[in-house]
């Protein structure tokens, strides 16, 4: 499958996953539009040096042309990349902005990153009485239809439509909590809280991993998010703190 329209990767995938927060919508719709610019630039820089190699030799054309060595288009050929660079940077700025755009959260969790599996603690609710870890589920307990190396024995539940504070640190070595569907990609530092805000727009089972290189069993250490109905995600809360 080149073009992947599902919440985890697939073999050979090209494209996007499909999205699922206004982040990662944005990014894909930032990332077509730049695609256009790079389609349009190496199509012309292309038929250029076609031109050149074809037409500018001393057979065919002992003398410069005039136009192709005229100070008129010196100035085209500077000034239109300062344009296009105008035309990229005027909506990547805004993106940005949207990254760091911080939104009164209804939800805080924390994800702490260790060698090698994952911590995650809900911050909202009675300290040290709703939190899990969450490790790499073995081949041999994969149930039917499960991804091998990216399920989880123990998933992070949030729910969908609702503003999510996600605080990410770590307890060893650097990690990276990152969730292509979701549009996030953050660092997990030892001694730092970084912070990004989610907000979910469906129902869905979201699978990433760790993207920093944390050692040698680097790619054992993957997330998995349950997006839930905010009735639901109440009804788990209430469930996990009665057990507790």
């Amino acid at each position: 499958m080149i073009i992947g329209y599902i919440d985890a990767a697939t073999s050979w995938q090209l494209g996007f996953q499909d999205p699922a927060t206004p982040i990662i919508c944005g990014i894909i719709n930032f990332h077509n539009y730049t695609i256009f610019f790079l389609v349009v630039i190496g199509t012309i820089v292309s038929w250029l040096l076609y031109r050149i190699i074809s037409l500018f030799n001393n057979e065919k054309h002992p003398v410069a042309s005039r136009f192709s060595h005229s100070t008129s288009l010196e100035v085209v050929w500077t000034i239109l990349p300062i344009v296009i660079l105008i035309l990229i940077a005027i909506p990547s700025f805004a993106l940005l902005y949207c990254f760091e755009e911080a939104i009164d959260p209804a939800i805080t969790v924390k994800a702490i990153g260790h060698q090698w599996y994952w911590t995650y603690e809900y911050s909202d609710y009675k300290e040290g009485e709703l939190n899990f870890d969450s490790y790499i589920l073995a081949e041999d307990d994969l149930f039917v239809g499960g991804l091998r190396l990216l399920e989880v024995d123990r998933r992070l539940i949030l729910p969908a439509n609702t503003h999510v504070r996600l605080l990410a640190t770590s307890a060893d070595v650097l990690h990276s909590w990152a969730v292509p569907s979701l549009g996030i990609k953050m660092d997990c530092c030892p001694g730092r809280l970084n912070q990004v805000a989610i907000f979910i727009l469906r129902e869905g089972t979201f699978y990433g991993q760790c993207s920093e290189i944390c050692g040698i069993n680097h790619g054992f250490i993957p997330i998995v998010v349950d997006a839930v109905q905010p009735s639901e995600y109440l009804n788990w809360v209430a469930q996990k703190l009665e057990a507790a």
